[in-house]
């Protein structure tokens, strides 16, 4: 899952509630740390180590380009904390399921990542690779959201 996504234009910006709150309904715990994120600008950086890596680099690796795991709780902390002023509500899922054209397909997809999380059961070991690839790391939410999500 990509930061970008929460930009204006992205697929999971803020919306006007059904209270008229600003933020986000969603079909899963808002506060379930399960959602690995970072900034798709990252992505080549990784790529790059992989490729220079060669042979070092076992064929068939993954490697999961990580700047922390996330709540939907996090996602709104931290941008309250920068002066937006958000909100996150669970929903039920049947309710969700009608929210829009598509819906029951993403509340499948936050379910999944209730139970295994984003990146699935073997995220440490992908991460690790990708962290050791890149030993600077990769942007937090946080860092990133100073930049590009100002109020």
């Amino acid at each position: 899952m990509y930061f970008q996504n929460f930009l204006a234009r992205g697929m999971m910006a803020p919306g006007r509630l059904p209270n008229g709150d600003r933020g986000w309904a969603v079909p899963m715990d808002p506060a379930a740390r399960v959602m690995h994120a970072g900034d798709v600008t990252e992505v080549g950086r990784v790529v790059a180590a992989a490729f220079a890596a060669g042979d070092r680099l076992p064929n068939g690796s993954f490697l999961d380009v990580c700047g922390g795991v996330y709540s939907w709780n996090d996602f709104a902390g931290v941008l309250n904390a920068l002066g937006h002023k958000l909100s996150v509500v669970q929903v039920p899922a049947d309710a969700y399921d009608k929210f829009f054209e598509g819906a029951r397909e993403l509340r499948e997809m936050f379910q999944y990542f209730e139970q295994y999380t984003y990146f699935g059961p073997d995220a440490d070991k992908r991460i690790a690779a990708a962290n050791a690839l890149v030993p600077a790391g990769f942007t937090g939410f946080a860092d990133w959201a100073k930049v590009h999500m100002k109020p």
